[in-house]
């Protein structure tokens, strides 16, 4: 089973101790739109999962596709449930592994909760652009 899979399979599972013995001990999280949410070693793996399996107790993690390139694993991830304020929770997005070995040792994660706002492209580029 790749490294894709298993983060999968421990995500739907909520199992915490499968999901943190997917990463290194020296595995760094990079987040390059949200740089002040990348964060070092898989305790914070951990604590961040912990979190998200509380708050979303019904929560799916679904691979939509990934390609291996040398020991980069591209994925693209759906994940979705319902908070406990009963607001559903989806996000979706890429993440981008590096898989050396039987762990992941680096990860750059680009999700982001899907906006449901019913706006157009025009707007949504206006928006963007302060125009």
């Amino acid at each position: 089973m790749t490294v894709v899979e298993r983060i999968q399979r421990a995500t739907s599972d909520h199992d915490l101790d499968a999901l943190a013995a997917c990463f290194t001990g020296d595995y760094q999280s990079e987040w390059p739109v949200h740089p002040a949410r990348s964060f070092g070693g898989p305790e914070q793996v951990r604590r961040n999962w912990e979190r998200i399996f509380a708050a979303v107790p019904d929560l799916r993690t679904e691979v939509l596709t990934s390609v291996t390139s040398g020991d980069e694993v591209w994925s693209e991830w759906e994940f979705s449930g319902t908070r406990r304020d009963g607001q559903p929770f989806l996000m979706r997005g890429v993440i981008i592994l590096r898989v050396p070995g039987e762990r992941a040792t680096a990860a750059r994660f680009y999700l982001e909760p899907v906006d449901t706002e019913a706006v157009d492209a025009d707007v949504a580029v206006s928006r963007l652009a302060g125009s």
